[in-house]
């Protein structure tokens, strides 16, 4: 089977960096916010939906939802945010079913790359092998987003402050690597990690993972609050137990 690897991490954390140095190592990579964008595209069910919850100013000049404005109305609003969930759609199958094309369809030595802000929580890296965690320090974080995304420090701290803290989703990963240095420095330390599952692939060694019992931990507290924002559960998954199906 293709080696899948769930790659999660804080805003400006370089996230989106690791993932382009594993697509140079040949790997397959989906970007599962841009395709969850693709959900509320103009003329799909989810733009009516979003549209009809937000109201017709989040709709910008191209026709599309303006992001940045919906962003506004959501970032550091959890209510609004679960609203939005709901109306955008089944993330949950979206993201499940590339993940199970991969699987069906690719060559067993593939490595494949599922990149999500929010990996972990919904469950979307119960269909991963391995699942990865990118952090930076919130100086850092708050300068690149300055620096590199023109924001203001207002905006920026609203981010942040969305963001799910590393030390909560850490103990659910199986590598966590906080991006304060440079480029090189990560770039090598993505290439060692990836040497070591090769390795262990090619010697037959199954790839343990952290993931399933932090998501079981997870979603025995979390279930009511998950089925909410309109995550899919299977019944399968009860409290104390996760499938993998």
């Amino acid at each position: 089977m293709p080696l899948v690897i769930g790659l999660a991490g804080t805003i400006a954390a370089g996230k989106s960096t690791v993932g382009h140095i594993l697509v140079e190592r040949g790997a397959y990579h989906c970007d599962a916010d841009k395709l969850v964008h693709r959900l509320y595209d103009p003329g799909t069910p989810g733009f009516e939906r979003v549209v009809a919850a937000f109201g017709p100013e989040v709709v910008g000049p191209d026709g599309y939802i303006d992001r940045k404005v919906l962003g506004a109305k959501v970032f550091g609003k959890p209510d609004e945010m679960n609203r939005l969930t709901r109306a955008i759609g089944s993330i949950t199958e979206a993201v499940k079913g590339v993940i199970d094309g991969w699987r069906a369809e690719l060559p067993d030595d593939a490595i494949c790359v599922m990149e999500a802000v929010n990996l972990m929580e919904p469950g979307y890296a119960r269909w991963c092998d391995q699942t990865w965690l990118i952090g930076v320090d919130d100086e850092i974080a708050r300068r690149r987003l300055v620096e590199t995304r023109g924001m203001t420090v207002e905006e920026a701290n609203q981010r942040l402050a969305s963001m799910v803290p590393l030390e909560v989703r850490a103990p659910g990963a199986d590598w966590v690597y906080r991006n304060n240095g440079t480029l090189e420095e990560l770039r090598a330390a993505v290439h060692a990690e990836l040497d070591r599952l090769l390795a262990l692939r090619a010697a037959g060694q199954p790839l343990e993972s952290n993931y399933p019992a932090w998501w079981a931990a997870f979603l025995e507290k979390n279930r009511e609050r998950l089925q909410k924002t309109g995550v899919t559960i299977p019944e399968a998954e009860s409290p104390g137990g996760a499938s993998n199906s």
